[in-house]
């Protein structure tokens, strides 16, 4: 029998979770430190911060500023061993369909397998194809930074648009700027995914057809928002060129379609393929990668791929408790569903990280968004949250009052890199202060006497003092990972992007919940196509519901 359809005949797992001796444990557990404070922790304990960090290459986590003690820590992986976390991560990188909704096995891990190991789906070694299409960028990519590629008026490429939308722009996008100080000389990335038009419109403006490559990434080649702004761009560029043989000469397709691919008029030889196997929101590490190859160079996007893949290897060779992504998620999970918390923070202090925020709202929100877990069954428990955050330190001057003294709850990762690439004054040491500071500040927070001590030292009058002592007093005990590194090379985002895509997973195999699919995305993607030919008739619409029927012919009443 295959491995995950015994796990799944054998297990209802909304009822043995919360109902397992790890998960009761846990419960009476956090009835018995729920109102310890982390000063109090680290008081007592002189060694917290070297029990509570670990480091993998140059990657420190430290997460010691956790409400948790060495009993909550065990507790929490005991829980991982009892949801089979050792076997979940082998299934993974084995090839099994653990997208059970959709019968489809999960290897953006092969995409960076820089072993000779072979990986399987239904017996066939999927990793000669991965190379292939990696060789097939690098050729490709060396005729564009050569100038050997030239656009219909024999000029060389300067300008490289991504029309994608999901995981086909935001990993693409973020991996472009982040690695923004690697980017290759002569070339400049953009991405478009919105169908709102102004999106293309004002990346058209700045561009010289005669120099500009769309590479139009879309496994169906039907995704209604890229092929609307693909042949937005192709009109574009035909006002300009002489014959639609320039339409071979300015786009590439990255596709599962070869078909459609041929018909829009990108030659054979230059379609990407990649596989039903590559999820979406993990496809940055394939030929939807392209556009990161053009921006940064191959030999560098080996190296993010090399980052990753030692991730891989300490996720799924590490003992739990020594496994830097199991223990971000089990963190996770103790906030989430012991204390309740809605939602987590994910704070980089490094403006080449300014959309690592973004992207990673998609790839947990998207993976384990569920309500159901992989029976079917109607969840009674809390699943992923809501993922936000912003750049340091412009966060400490928006939304930093509600972490410090707000009535919610909200766990944040705090993200930097040591070193900048920008050698000016001491702007680092600065951007380091403050991330030392706040995660200082939110485990600490000022009690009632450090803050009437901080008053009276002001010089106020003893009454306004005492007015304002109220408004100057933070409760403290706000938990915080940091993660800290020598800089941010493509080595080292890899990692971070693995480091995350893992927790993600062990958190979905802790909820029992298919982290790979997302039929979520798919009921507004239909109603919309139903909607569409209305707003193209002068009829009135009456096949919604009141308001939809409203909110449509007042739209169409304005045009």
């Amino acid at each position: 029998m295959n491995p995950v359809t015994s796990i799944n005949a054998n297990t209802n797992y909304s009822q043995t979770l919360t109902s397992s001796v790890s998960w009761r444990r846990l419960e009476a557990h956090f009835k018995a430190i729920e109102c310890d404070h982390m000063v109090d922790m680290f008081a007592a304990d002189p060694r917290r911060f070297e029990r509570f960090s670990i480091q993998f290459e140059d990657i420190l986590l430290d997460f010691s500023k956790n409400r948790i003690n060495e009993e909550t820590f065990n507790l929490l992986m005991n829980l991982a061993t009892e949801r089979d976390v050792p076997l979940w991560r082998e299934l993974e990188f084995s090839g099994e369909k653990i997208n059970t909704t959709e019968k489809r096995a999960v290897l953006h891990t092969a995409l960076r397998n820089q072993s000779d190991r072979p990986v399987l789906v239904d017996g066939v070694d999927v990793m000669p194809a991965v190379r292939q299409e990696l060789e097939h960028m690098r050729t490709f990519a060396a005729g564009i930074h050569s100038g050997e590629w030239k656009g219909f008026s024999g000029k060389k490429i300067t300008d490289v648009v991504n029309i994608g939308i999901g995981g086909s722009d935001m990993g693409p996008s973020f991996v472009s700027s982040a690695l923004k100080p690697y980017q290759c000389k002569g070339i400049t990335p953009h991405f478009v995914s919105n169908v709102d038009c102004a999106d293309i419109a004002n990346t058209l403006g700045i561009l010289n057809p005669e120099t500009t490559l769309f590479i139009i990434s879309s496994k169906t080649f039907t995704t209604q928002e890229t092929i609307t702004n693909a042949w937005t761009a192709r009109d574009w560029l035909l006002s300009f060129a002489d014959s639609e043989d320039a339409v071979a000469k300015h786009f590439v397709a990255v596709s599962a379609n070869e078909e459609a691919v041929a018909e829009f008029g990108i030659q054979p030889e230059n379609m990407f393929r990649f596989w039903d196997w590559v999820g979406g929101r993990y496809s940055v590490w394939s030929t939807i990668g392209l556009p990161v190859v053009l921006a940064i160079g191959m030999e560098n996007f080996e190296s993010l791929l090399e980052g990753a893949n030692a991730m891989d290897k300490h996720f799924l060779h590490s003992p739990l408790e020594h496994n830097m992504p199991v223990i971000m998620a089990m963190l996770g999970i103790w906030y989430i569903n012991f204390f309740k918390a809605g939602s987590h923070a994910v704070l980089p202090y490094c403006e080449y990280l300014v959309s690592f925020p973004d992207y990673l709202q998609q790839a947990d929100m998207e993976s384990n968004g569920k309500s159901v877990d992989r029976d079917g069954n109607k969840l009674d428990y809390d699943t992923g949250p809501i993922v936000w955050g912003k750049a340091g330190t412009n966060g400490q001057h928006a939304f930093y009052q509600q972490l410090h003294q707000g009535t919610r709850l909200l766990p944040a990762d705090f993200i930097a890199p040591v070193q900048s690439p920008h050698l000016m004054g001491d702007h680092q040491q600065k951007l380091l202060a403050n991330f030392f500071a706040q995660t200082e500040a939110l485990m600490k927070g000022r009690t009632p006497a450090e803050a009437a001590e901080l008053l009276n030292s002001s010089g106020l009058p003893d009454e306004a003092a005492q007015e304002r002592l109220p408004f100057v007093v933070f409760r403290g005990n706000v938990p915080t990972n940091s993660l800290v590194f020598k800089a941010l090379s493509p080595r080292t985002l890899g990692s971070l992007m693995a480091l995350y895509e893992h927790k993600i997973f062990v958190q979905g195999v802790i909820w029992g919940i298919d982290s790979f699919d997302q039929w979520g995305v798919e009921l507004g993607k239909t109603l919309a196509e139903a909607v569409l030919p209305e707003l193209q008739t002068l009829e009135k619409a009456e096949t919604h519901d009141s308001s939809t029927n409203g909110l449509i012919n007042y739209c169409k009443s304005l045009d």
